[in-house]
């Protein structure tokens, strides 16, 4: 299946969407899934509780925050693939860090739970048909397909990566 078109996805979706380069699911998940995965690997404990300025989320908190945002966004993917037509709530990404208690928790726990959840989300993914792909359901009162949904996971990451190495590394 192709990229995702506008109208696939709400337009502040685009930030993400943009900055992947594929033509497909297969695609990204060749092209992205390995080098995320060393880079968010790879984030040292010494940086944990870095935060580059105040009120701004720790290195933790971020990383939770990637964690907890695929979760979401695959489990959106999962629902719409199977046709369920229920719209999906949006979340407030500040209150899950608030909330996340990443502070208490190791780089390494942090890294082990990454790894499951890309690992995990990679293999749902490359499952889905077509058909699954191009399925069109509801998040955060905005239609968005499922192909959709899998561009703007890995565009999320490499996001987030752009940060960390930006305002935190």
């Amino acid at each position: 299946m192709a990229r995702p078109q506008p109208g696939d996805y709400a337009a502040y979706y685009e930030t993400y969407v943009g900055k992947v380069n594929g033509d497909s699911v297969a695609a990204i998940i060749d092209s992205y899934s390995t080098a995320l995965m060393n880079f968010y690997s790879n984030l040292p404990e010494s940086k944990g509780d870095y935060r580059y300025a105040e009120g701004k989320w720790t290195v933790k908190e971020l990383f939770q925050h990637v964690i907890d945002t695929e979760r979401i966004f695959s489990y959106r993917a999962l629902r719409i693939a199977r046709a369920d037509q229920t719209a999906l709530a949006s979340f407030d990404e500040n209150a899950y860090a608030a909330s996340s208690d990443a502070a208490n928790r190791s780089m390494q726990s942090l890294r082990d739970e990454f790894a499951a959840v890309r690992r995990s989300t990679d293999i749902m993914l490359s499952s889905f048909s077509d058909r699954q792909l191009s399925q069109r359901g509801t998040a955060s009162n905005q239609a968005v397909t499922v192909n959709a949904l899998a561009f703007i996971m890995f565009g999320h990451l490499v996001h987030h990566k752009q940060v960390l190495e930006e305002r935190y590394l």
